[in-house]
């Protein structure tokens, strides 16, 4: 099958996030909020996070929390009264020189590019069910070089944010413990060798401390969105490196959370249901929430269709 046009995922641990908070007021005189008004204050936050944006492209621009005249809203503020409207804002960003090899890569290919998502957010749409977001959940995604994560709150995602470990560096970890070449390790960590030459205790261990350490980075994080606690649908774990010893005792451990492995959430009769496909299904699932026939169109109405889901 042929193909022309593309949704592209942007992962890597180029992605990182901004906060900030924009404000306007109210413009109409009977004091009534309008679309208009949430785009002031979307363009404010944005202007207040610009230094930050330095070499990077924003991906997403995500409403975390609207506020009018002090007071949080439960919902869109769009048709209550007020003086003056608030709205915090998470920016999801990559570097842009890392975009741009990754787009000259896809258009060599002759494939447009309709719209582009940070990874954790696609695999996000086939790893957890409304329940868990809506709850408060963190999406780990375990790689060979990286930790991606993303954190859910309301329904919204709170945080995306992606650390410079992953499972690779466990099998670096069996090397040097063993004395032994990265192969052999990597055979190792996957259980394919065994015996007195490598002691299934010094293993585990070597595998624990090497994962204890992700965790912590990852709690560290939860801990600085003070939201460490209340996320009761607790870490759900993905990846590759998922499947690496007892991980969600792990994780259970390290972070006093709830923990298990992901679910593909497809149905029964779909033709893969290997969850390394996550991304690609996220995408193709956001492509049907727009006119993907029209590329052409524009494509910001698109994405405000996706956010409409992000919405507090």
């Amino acid at each position: 099958m042929p193909i022309r046009s593309a949704f592209l995922a942007v992962g890597g641990i180029s992605l990182d996030e901004a906060r900030a908070t924009g404000s306007a007021i109210i413009s109409r005189a009977d004091q009534e909020i309008t679309l208009l008004d949430l785009d002031r204050a979307a363009k404010a936050a944005r202007e207040a996070a610009a230094p930050g944006f330095l070499n990077r492209h924003v991906l997403h621009s995500i409403p975390l929390e609207y506020r009018v005249d002090g007071a949080k809203t439960l919902g869109d503020p769009v048709g209550m009264k007020g003086v003056r409207l608030e709205a915090d804002y998470l920016f999801v960003t990559c570097l842009a020189q890392h975009e741009d090899i990754l787009t000259k890569a896809v258009e060599d290919a002759n494939i447009e590019i309709i719209d582009q998502m940070a990874s954790p957010l696609a695999g996000s749409y086939v790893l957890l069910d409304g329940e868990q977001k809506m709850k408060g959940c963190v999406l780990a995604n375990i790689g060979a070089e990286t930790v991606s994560i993303v954190v859910y709150d309301e329904g919204i995602p709170v945080s995306v944010k992606v650390f410079p470990m992953g499972s690779s560096h466990i099998t670096d970890d069996i090397a040097l413990g063993f004395r032994i070449s990265l192969d052999e390790a990597e055979r190792v960590k996957l259980g394919r060798l065994s015996g007195q030459m490598y002691p299934r205790k010094k293993v585990d261990d070597l595998v624990t401390t090497r994962l204890v350490a992700m965790f912590t980075l990852i709690d560290k994080h939860l801990k600085s969105l003070g939201r460490r606690g209340p996320l009761p649908a607790g870490i759900i774990i993905s990846g590759g490196g998922a499947g690496t010893g007892t991980i969600s005792d792990i994780a259970r451990g390290s972070l006093k959370l709830p923990a298990r492995l992901a679910e593909f959430r497809l149905s029964s009769d779909a033709k893969i249901q290997d969850a390394t496909w996550a991304v690609s299904y996220g995408l193709a699932l956001w492509g049907l929430t727009g006119d993907t026939n029209t590329p052409k169109k524009n494509f910001r109405a698109m994405f405000d269709k996706f956010l409409q889901q992000f919405l507090p």
